[in-house]
């Protein structure tokens, strides 16, 4: 082999190696800034399960209490009143960056305008016992109870007392709509809802998901009742995974049309917000009658933009 021909050879060889390090470095800085956007992206990083040491007496009642949190309606079936658990709204254990748990428990006591009362973790425990649940609340001796908050508390770890935890605030959509509840029913198909909660809305799709209404979801007197709530949560959580999120107008014309069904009534409207401020949104029996008779003016409600102002 020629001199000239061996270094346009090796000269070559080079050339391709630098390009393919060059390559292969761009594909680890991507990863690397990829990796580094997602942890920069989450919000919290609470301690595994798997850390927990079993020789420790709270290990037992941290195991439990996230059993409690994932199967409520099983754990303590005489005492929901439908077929939800925690988990149906704060999904994977409380620890989807959605309606997350992590650092509830530093939130507490807080003062509660709706019961006109401060509120301890328990209390706001068993509120979501006797509405979201449409059962009884948990007594707070009872090994239960101390499980769920030796869970939460574990799952809390590293946020500060009073600390704020914006992830807590995401589900509450502040200016709404005015929504068609006609167009919720379609986008109720084409988003494909009826996959996890069925067409009937009883939870009993392909995916299993919650009862949306009917006498086996939350009754009117839980949050999920009023339309910021549902409008906010909605928009926050659904669809899951990767699905584009709905729009403002497409997440209010879900939650009317949802919040049209019937649901377990709350015995308890006339005592809530005892010191004055009941929100506008409630969508109680009334209200849903006639949603679906077509006859109630959104402009009752005080979040709500009508069409002609959008």
């Amino acid at each position: 082999m020629g001199r000239k021909l061996w270094v346009w050879l090796v000269a070559i060889s080079f050339v391709l190696l630098l390009s393919a390090c060059a390559e292969e470095s761009s594909e680890e800085v991507s990863k690397q800034t990829t990796n580094d956007a997602q942890q920069e992206e989450l919000p919290y990083n609470p301690p595994s399960l798997d850390d927990l040491d079993p020789e420790d007496p709270k290990t037992e009642y941290i195991k439990y209490g996230e059993q409690v949190f994932n199967e409520t309606n099983v754990v303590l079936e005489e005492q929901v009143g439908n077929d939800l658990s925690c988990q149906s709204c704060h999904a994977n254990g409380g620890l989807s960056q959605n309606s997350s748990m992590v650092g509830v428990t530093t939130q507490f006591p807080q003062y509660r305008p709706r019961e006109g009362v401060v509120f301890t973790l328990e209390d706001r425990i068993n509120g979501c016992m006797v509405r979201s649940m449409n059962g009884e609340e948990i007594a707070e001796d009872s090994k239960e109870m101390r499980s769920l908050m030796s869970y939460l508390q574990y799952i809390s770890q590293g946020i500060e007392e009073g600390e704020d935890i914006p992830w807590r605030m995401k589900n509450t959509m502040k200016e709404i709509p005015e929504p068609d509840v006609e167009r919720g029913e379609e986008l109720f198909t084409s988003k494909s809802c009826i996959s996890c909660h069925a067409a009937d809305g009883s939870g009993t799709g392909t995916n299993t998901g919650p009862a949306l209404w009917g006498d086996n979801s939350f009754n009117d007197g839980a949050g999920m009742s009023r339309m910021v709530k549902m409008a906010g949560y909605l928009q926050n959580n659904m669809p899951p995974g990767e699905g584009e999120q709905l729009s403002d107008q497409e997440a209010a014309d879900l939650a009317a049309y949802i919040l049209s069904h019937e649901r377990p009534i709350w015995e308890g409207h006339e005592t809530d917000w005892p010191k004055g401020g009941r929100p506008t949104d409630i969508i109680d029996q009334d209200r849903r009658k006639q949603i679906r008779e077509g006859t109630f003016d959104w402009t009752e409600i005080d979040n709500i933009i009508p069409a002609e102002k959008q």
